[in-house]
């Protein structure tokens, strides 16, 4: 079942001169698969992750997700979409640093409204256990380790069950042993919990051990 899939999509920059960073990218993303996206600073990876997470909506071509069409919808419904269906983990953690673990994890789930704080607290300690981090719940943020930080985000990022994870650099930030780390969950989340996860990343070793990878270069897929 594909989760995600493009058409066709082709991406301009129009300031200083016209220039097109994304040509042709045509491609699905299966339920429960790890992909990494590859390719040199400018091949127009991120450009294609922002335009994935609906975050960029000038482009051509088409944009599915969850069997849906994108391409076209208004800011609003996207954003829901955003809420709802997509987790977001970065390069850097944006948790706010005199919040408790527990509070940021809760913020996506308390701005989508759909349960009450309760559910909301107890499905937070749910997700903090799943990455080992269940007895620094109550600690402020600013107090854990990068590494630590790091998980806090991305419980943050499971909180609603999206359909699917992005990953920006994820593990742009970390050692080896915490990128180890991170590695590790986002393949216990792919096969013991069937999350799907898209990540862009610079961390060749990452990439080689994710289910799939797909090399950009100029702004076309190459592999």
């Amino acid at each position: 079942m594909n989760i995600l899939e493009t058409k066709n999509i082709d991406k301009f920059f129009h300031e200083p001169t016209e220039f097109q960073v994304l040509k042709e990218i045509s491609f699905d993303v299966k339920k429960g698969e790890f992909l990494s996206m590859i390719g040199k600073s400018g091949s127009g990876k991120s450009t294609l992750l922002y335009i994935l997470s609906t975050m960029d909506t000038d482009y051509k071509g088409e944009l599915y997700i969850d069997n849906k069409l994108m391409t076209g919808l208004s800011i609003d419904q996207l954003a829901e979409v955003r809420n709802e269906k997509i987790g977001f983990v970065f390069q850097f953690h944006y948790l706010l640093p005199e919040f408790s673990c527990l509070r940021n994890v809760m913020i996506p789930a308390l701005k989508l409204g759909k349960l009450s704080e309760k559910e909301i607290e107890a499905r937070a300690y749910q997700k903090l256990e799943i990455l080992g981090l269940q007895d620094q719940a109550l600690k402020p943020a600013s107090k854990l380790s990068g590494g630590q930080q790091q998980r806090v985000a991305i419980a943050r990022a499971l909180i609603n069950d999206p359909l699917l994870i992005m990953g920006d650099e994820p593990t742009g930030n970390l050692d080896s042993k915490n990128t180890a780390i991170v590695f590790d969950i986002f393949q216990e989340l792919t096969r013991n919990f069937g999350q799907t996860i898209i990540a862009v990343t610079h961390d060749d070793d990452f990439a080689h051990k994710s289910d799939r990878i797909i090399e950009m270069k100029d702004g076309r897929i190459i592999s």
